[in-house]
């Protein structure tokens, strides 16, 4: 089920149990708290866990860049996210700035999970956190992503 918009500091609900933020969402320790987020994916090659004592993380360590082959991660992320929300937990997905290599993770989630296009993925997250902007590179391989899974193209 669609949750309505609802910010809180810098997260973003991005689906029922899935958060988006940038890095200081992850250093916001009574706030991940107040949000049952119990994993944290990390999606950046300079961030490390703030709390590892305390959250399960994940850290999928790429570059913000055109060449970052981040596609070949999607299956690791998408186990992680799914072993935090049947686990009854909340999951925050971010980078430094929650606005291109999370983004990107949590379109391809969306994508593959609950059967979305990417322009209807994009719409939706774009909705709850205006300043999204996956680069090029990575708009690129959700493009390639949404062929494999629907053998169709957004326009």
């Amino acid at each position: 089920m669609l949750l309505a918009v609802e910010e809180r500091g810098s997260f973003s609900v991005q689906w029922k149990g899935l958060y988006l933020g940038s890095v200081g969402a992850a250093l916001n320790n009574e706030a991940l708290k107040s949000l049952n987020i119990t994993h944290i994916l990390v999606v950046a090659r300079s961030l490390n866990p703030a709390f590892p004592a305390e959250f399960t993380y994940k850290k999928i360590e790429v570059l913000d860049s055109p060449d970052t082959d981040l596609g070949k991660h999607f299956g690791e992320c998408f186990t992680f996210i799914d072993e935090g929300i049947c686990t009854g937990g909340n999951v925050l997905v971010h980078c430094f700035a929650g606005r291109s290599r999370s983004v990107t993770v949590i379109l391809a989630y969306l994508m593959k999970k609950h059967q979305m296009s990417l322009q209807s993925a994009m719409s939706l997250v774009r909705s709850k956190r205006p300043q999204i902007a996956p680069n090029a590179g990575f708009i690129s391989q959700l493009v390639n992503f949404e062929k494999s899974l629907q053998g169709l193209v957004s326009t």
